[in-house]
């Protein structure tokens, strides 16, 4: 195997080591952030969503490894030269790594992109496609948070409105909140329990109860099932970014480059995530279940969209 293509397998991995520490608690931060999860149980769950969103997304987001090899960005001379591939995988990696080391939280995706603008110009600027940068690069990249923040204000004013001061759901026989029999019918049906929504101490003085739930237990199990849709979505979007590195130099094919950057995205957050995640999670914004587990469903779905 040639030294280059040795350096471009190196370098790609490089850049899933650095992914994996910059991004893959970010979808946790709002759970460890509310203090639902210690840190340690946050990053494991992180880590396997993130590993299993890499490895599904030899399924799910082909398109994305032709896009982020600079096929269509750059002539397909240059995709071919290993020096170009290289340049590309060096620069993203360093880039993100070093944001990572200070706690600075920073986009793959526009790493990647500068790596392969910075790459393509050093070969002289006729050698970009600039019309496809900003339609296919440029474009997705300012208005999936511009759509994302109107999405989030949108949803969360709507959640809002259900918001009560109930803790308890329980289920009961007769509805001490109904007298009349006629309406107890019209709630419950004819010998069926209904379900009172009420705060935990009126729940244990309720009479007639055969079952109950606590709904902050219930929300703590709905955050962190958001959170791991995102660390899945996020990595099914990252990973053929990076496999693409490892494809255009012929390295090795999709599937064993999807499943390589994806363990190399989960050893970089278990070994270097805290200090992205101390300032996602600390030192940005303190969410609630609702604006946490809205926020996280947003962002799921568009990346998921995205891919």
């Amino acid at each position: 195997m040639q030294p280059l293509i040795i350096l471009i397998m190196v370098g790609a991995l490089f850049v899933g080591f650095s992914n994996g520490a910059n991004d893959n608690f970010k979808g946790f931060a709002t759970v460890w952030g509310s203090h639902s999860l210690s840190y340690r149980r946050a990053l494991a769950l992180a880590t396997v969503a993130t590993v299993a969103g890499g490895v599904a997304s030899v399924l799910l987001a082909h398109g994305l490894v032709q896009q982020f090899s600079g096929k269509g960005l750059v002539p397909a001379s240059i995709v071919a030269n290993p020096a170009f591939v290289a340049a590309v995988a060096i620069g993203a990696a360093i880039t993100v790594l070093a944001a990572s080391r200070i706690g600075m939280p920073v986009s793959t995706t526009h790493a990647l992109l500068g790596g392969l603008v910075g790459a393509g110009v050093a070969l002289g600027t006729t050698s970009i496609n600039w019309h496809a940068l900003g339609d296919s690069f440029v474009l997705p990249l300012v208005a999936s948070p511009v759509i994302a923040a109107v999405l989030g204000i949108s949803i969360y004013s709507i959640v809002s409105r259900f918001r009560s001061e109930a803790d308890c759901a329980c289920v009961v026989h007769d509805d001490p909140r109904v007298q009349d029999e006629a309406a107890m019918a019209a709630v419950a049906g004819p010998g069926f329990p209904s379900v009172v929504c009420a705060t935990a101490i009126e729940c244990e003085r309720m009479p007639g109860v055969t079952a109950r739930v606590e709904i902050p237990a219930v929300l703590d199990r709905v955050h962190v099932l958001s959170a791991s849709a995102i660390c899945f979505a996020r990595a099914v979007n990252d990973t053929p970014k990076l496999a693409a590195l490892l494809i255009a130099a012929g390295a090795v094919g999709p599937e064993y480059s999807a499943a390589l950057i994806a363990i190399a995205m989960g050893i970089g957050g278990l070994l270097l995530a805290r200090r992205v995640a101390e300032t996602m999670s600390l030192k940005i914004n303190r969410l609630d279940h609702a604006q946490g587990i809205s926020a996280n469903l947003i962002t799921a779905v568009l990346v998921i969209f995205a891919s």
